[in-house]
């Protein structure tokens, strides 16, 4: 590392310690104030996505939910994006807002990483919010890419992704929530992924910023080791987002910060991606590469260390 780079790094590592704001990443139920910057990171937004490094650890889908909780509650959001699978074909937008149905087995026939102990949690609890608010009820978007043409490349999966979000959000006129996997969602114009082999071509969350401006907002959930998980290799942003030295904390990209911090905002960056054919002993080559954290990200979730998600009907 060289001396620019390395007093950029110093810098940043101030500005973290100074600015992060510890987050409870334990209970989905926890009061909200400690999640105000991220109303501020997402002021202007019609379209705010949840994207997280992996889908199967219990501490970022706590944080996603606890985020959704926030935009419903407090900032008007009226639909919820559930990257991966057809919420009208597993009957979960009827439960949603019917209570028609049992949810557990209805998630039971989701894909793996949706069949979770905290998507049934998210799903109950938007469940409840309608039996309150029956006259303004909260909803999973209906999209039809989730299962795209036999033979579709990942960039045109990627424009797919994106295409259904727009074509909801035109229809419903509701600001949204696009929970999902921060390879898609992460603001990538384009972005490499590493894994299976190297991909780089424009991402969803990149047509999105495209489509939307700043009316599109990404936050990255981010986390540094776990029980499936390694350290991550001292080039990843996961390395120095750990030297604000708190368990869990948010970070508004877009808050004021000295110029000495933007060259580290805005130098290329590596972030970890846990995806099917993630493999712990090459941790390394699991990665988002090809921008930079502010290129990706209006906001920064980071959890230190992360435990499994639970399987459902685990309590």
């Amino acid at each position: 590392m060289n001396r620019t780079s390395e007093a950029a790094t110093e810098a940043a590592a101030d500005w973290l310690l100074q600015h992060a704001t510890p987050i409870n990443a334990s209970d989905p139920q926890a009061g909200l104030d400690d999640l105000r910057p991220l109303a501020d990171a997402a002021a202007d937004a019609e379209i705010v996505a949840l994207g997280v490094g992996s889908r199967a650890t219990h501490e970022l889908s706590v944080v996603q939910h606890r985020m959704l909780r926030l935009l419903v509650e407090e900032r008007g959001f009226r639909s919820l994006v559930l990257e991966g699978d057809d919420p009208a074909r597993l009957g979960l937008d009827a439960y949603v807002l019917t209570g028609a149905g049992a949810p557990e087995a209805l998630l039971s026939e989701a894909r793996s990483f949706l069949r979770t102990g905290e998507i049934l949690a998210v799903l109950r609890w938007m469940r409840a919010h309608n039996e309150r608010n029956p006259h303004d009820p909260v909803q999973l978007a209906a999209l039809h890419s989730q299962s795209p043409p036999y033979g579709a490349g990942l960039a045109e999966n990627e424009r797919a992704i994106a295409d259904d979000i727009i074509r909801w959000h035109e229809h419903t006129r509701q600001k949204t929530v696009y929970w999902g996997g921060l390879a898609h969602t992460a603001v990538g114009a384009p972005r490499t992924v590493s894994s299976p082999a190297p991909q780089t071509h424009r991402n969803a969350g990149g047509h999105l910023r495209e489509h939307f401006g700043t009316g599109y907002a990404s936050i990255g959930l981010t986390f540094h080791h776990g029980t499936d998980y390694p350290v991550p290799p001292a080039d990843f942003a996961e390395a120095a987002l750990d030297a604000a030295e708190l368990p869990a904390y948010f970070l508004n990209l877009r808050a004021e910060h000295p110029a000495s911090v933007d060259a580290w905002l805005g130098a290329p960056a590596k972030t970890r991606i846990v995806g099917p054919f993630y493999d712990a002993r090459e941790d390394a080559d699991h990665h988002l590469s090809g921008n930079s954290l502010a290129e990706w990200f209006d906001g920064v979730a980071h959890v230190r260390e992360v435990t499994p998600a639970r399987a459902l009907g685990r309590t």
